[in-house]
């Protein structure tokens, strides 16, 4: 077989009860829906990005040991007969399998003093009109929107606690709230104590987002666009309150030890949502970024001009500290990176609700591979890198007094990576000595 890692990260899911959960919560109306979720995500972990692509796990050995395989006909129709509620339910099938992967997989929240939420959303590119909420989305690219909800911390790469598939001409910040409430709930229950940062883009600076953290004794650090309160707010800064900080290019002067930048920061007393009523109002700090311009075309070169970057905190870190938090929102842009790469290549199915269990499945392969690189002591790596070294190993099937055997390669580069894996999946100790 030709992906004989998978196994070791199936067994990895069954210690977090993934089909009990998917069991007691899956209620679509499809004879063995559980055995059909889980055939969804092996496919998607072993390297399939269509439905098409889960015929994988019927070549070879393969269904001898995973068991309930389905073809991949029958997995479209499993997805077709999805609605928006039984796409709800597997958002909490990942939820609650994150919480239980917690004490299985230790380092899978990490233990730092702060963990950070991350909203975000992007367009998957679709062609032709035949898919169902199709449209032209903020980039001008047509598509569907899908909004991602991650949980990372310094030392623990980002899971995703929740997402949604969504029109292609939505809001980026619509129903942002919602997923956001939902991502500190889990955060809370596997860290409970534990400060929480929630970060997003302009374009989730919503009255009804920033409450959302707020409301619940979270930080917020959420980049504002350029309203006029804000322009005005950023005009009355005193020109001395500007600290310069480590950012691409900056140097530090030889002999006085001063550092040389390009990018200076500073703050001032900011209220936002003036225009809504004043129980709504949020009182917090603008932090501003300014970057200086290189010589825009027909201005003077002695005359400096800025781009500024604003974002609105109450967080009580520093200025320069609470603005390099912030820059760090961008490990969203990995997790989407890495799901385009893999699963979410493409939506194949015209039905939309289809589409959105499809989403749901790669968010729980992508959380399960996560918590396979954790365990196996290769907690920075990519999905792809994943399922290269741990999933995609050749194995050769072998029987023994009435028991299933498989036989790896010796010189497998990742062997001792795949152990730790195995031991942790299991629960038992390490396989057998890989054999040749």
């Amino acid at each position: 077989m030709a992906a004989g890692g998978l196994p070791a990260i199936l067994g990895l899911a069954e210690q977090a009860d993934f089909i009990s959960l998917l069991a007691g919560r899956l209620t679509v109306d499809c004879p063995n829906a559980p055995l059909k979720a889980r055939s969804l995500v092996a496919g998607m972990l072993a390297g399939a990005d269509d439905i098409d692509g889960t015929g994988i796990l019927r070549t070879g050995g393969t269904p001898k040991v995973m068991g309930g395989v389905r073809a991949p006909s029958t997995l479209g129709t499993f997805l077709r007969s999805f609605t928006h509620g039984h796409v709800l339910q597997l958002g909490a099938v990942n939820r609650k399998l994150l919480e239980h992967l917690a004490p299985v997989v230790p380092g899978l929240f990490g233990a730092d003093p702060l963990i950070t939420v991350d909203l975000d959303d992007t367009i998957r590119e679709l062609h032709g009109y035949r898919k169902q909420g199709v449209a032209y989305g903020y980039n001008k690219v047509k598509g569907l929107n899908a909004i991602l909800a991650v949980v990372s911390s310094d030392s623990c790469p980002p899971v995703i606690t929740g997402a949604g598939l969504r029109r292609g001409n939505v809001k980026s910040g619509d129903h942002a709230a919602w997923h956001a409430t939902r991502s500190i709930t889990l955060a809370r229950t596997v860290r409970p104590g534990t400060q929480i940062l929630g970060r997003a883009d302009s374009a989730f600076c919503t009255c009804e987002t920033i409450h959302a953290f707020a409301d619940h004794g979270c930080w917020f650090s959420v980049t504002i666009p350029a309203w006029p309160t804000v322009t005005a707010a950023i005009s009355g800064i005193d020109e001395q309150a500007w600290t310069p900080i480590r950012y691409p290019h900056a140097v530090i002067e030889p002999e006085t030890g001063e550092l040389i930048s390009d990018a200076e920061v500073a703050e001032t007393p900011f209220t936002a949502f003036v225009s809504h009523p004043k129980d709504e109002q949020v009182s917090c700090r603008l932090v501003v970024r300014r970057v200086k311009r290189l010589n825009p075309a027909g201005q003077d070169p002695l005359v400096e001009s800025y781009r500024y970057h604003a974002f609105i905190t109450n967080s009580d870190l520093d200025t320069v500290e609470a603005d390099r938090r912030h820059r760090d929102h961008a490990i969203v842009e990995q997790v989407i990176a890495e799901l385009k790469a893999g699963p979410l290549a493409h939506l194949p199915s015209g039905r939309f609700t289809a589409n959105a269990a499809w989403l749901a499945c790669a968010v729980i392969a992508f959380n399960l591979s996560r918590a396979a690189a954790h365990a196996a002591g290769m907690s920075t790596a990519r999905m792809p890198t994943i399922t290269r070294r741990l999933i995609m190993i050749p194995a050769r099937i072998a029987h023994r007094a009435r028991r299933r055997y498989l036989h790896m390669p010796r010189r497998w580069p990742w062997a001792t990576q795949f152990t730790r894996l195995w031991t942790t999946a299991t629960a038992v100790g390490p396989p057998l000595a890989l054999a040749s």
